[in-house]
């Protein structure tokens, strides 16, 4: 699969609320960038081991430019406060991508729900069910009003947008919002860990889509050493106990990409040809899992002793 790589020159960076920029990229030769589609993330490459993923949250439509938007993060690892303190207006940064694990589907009627950051990767959603003419509605929350990007730019969309900063509202009113879902409608959600916990509590699976930037708690589970088949060169690798498959595969000296290695960006996605995956990550849905015709090969396993690779 070819990924899109290149370097992007930073022709804007503007603050999007508290601890807030956003960065519109442009190639440096005014040329068209690859097409995407909302839910889209890239992957931004700041230095040697300090690569990160951000939603796509302008324009589809406009082929010349990029918008990103970035938290910043105290406590994080380093990426959020990069940006912050190190990108401006002028500067080159290297980029891969777009992909898509949380495509918007056609659908009548949409319910989103966004929390902080997570308005991201919901905000040219929202453009895209208007243009399409579906019913939909967004609950938007965060710590404080200052705190939640693109108030302003929301506010076009009238009453169909519930802004409910937590210091004045509380916690968001879910169940005003998911409760009692018409038929056909699908639920959107992005944000921090709890508040997609609570709605995957109030929602059916079948209808909710959800984009986590943290992996999901998983129940613990066997890590048996098993065996992987690299279907291209016909070698055989024995994944120990205590590595994972991607792990593995590199340290054979097979170049893959990876980026998270927590099973959250999607980068590592490999084509499954034979065998069972143990699915452990917070990307694919249910079906996807089910059909078992990919994983994740940071954090995912086997459900037996062999898996046959697309590598």
């Amino acid at each position: 699969m070819t990924v899109h790589e290149a370097d992007l020159v930073v022709s804007r960076r503007e603050v999007a609320a508290e601890g807030v920029v956003a960065l519109t990229l442009r190639h440096p030769l005014g040329e068209d960038l690859p097409g995407w589609e909302p839910g889209a993330h890239i992957d931004v490459v700041l230095g040697p081991g300090l690569e990160r993923q951000y939603s796509l949250c302008g324009d589809p439509a406009d082929r010349g430019a990029w918008r990103i938007a970035v938290l910043r993060e105290p406590h994080g690892r380093g990426g959020s406060s990069y940006v912050h303190e190190r990108v401006d207006a002028g500067d080159r940064v290297r980029v891969r991508g777009p992909r898509n694990h949380f495509a918007l589907a056609p659908a009548p009627r949409y319910r989103f729900v966004a929390g902080g950051i997570g308005i991201t990767p919901i905000l040219p959603m929202l453009a895209a069910a208007q243009a399409a003419g579906a019913q939909w509605t967004l609950l938007y929350g965060g710590r404080t009003r200052d705190s939640m990007a693109f108030v302003r730019e929301l506010s076009r969309y009238g009453d169909r947008v519930t802004i409910a900063p937590q210091d004045e509202c509380g916690l968001l009113d879910l169940d005003s919002v998911l409760s009692g879902v018409p038929g056909g409608t699908l639920v959107y959600c992005c944000g921090p860990g709890p508040l997609l916990d609570a709605v995957e509590e109030r929602c059916p699976s079948g209808l909710l889509h959800v984009e986590r930037f943290r992996p999901k708690a998983q129940e613990p589970g066997g890590d048996d050493e098993f065996e992987v088949v690299l279907s291209r060169s016909g070698r055989t690798l024995t994944v120990p106990a205590d590595a994972s498959v991607l792990d593995t595969v590199r340290g054979a000296g097979v170049e893959v990409l990876f980026s998270c290695t927590e099973g959250t960006c999607g980068t590592c996605e490999t084509d499954v040809l034979e065998g069972t995956p143990d699915h452990r990550d917070s990307v694919l849905t249910d079906a996807e899992r089910a059909a078992g015709e990919t994983m994740l090969i940071c954090v995912s396993r086997c459900r037996g002793k062999r898996l046959v690779l697309d590598l």
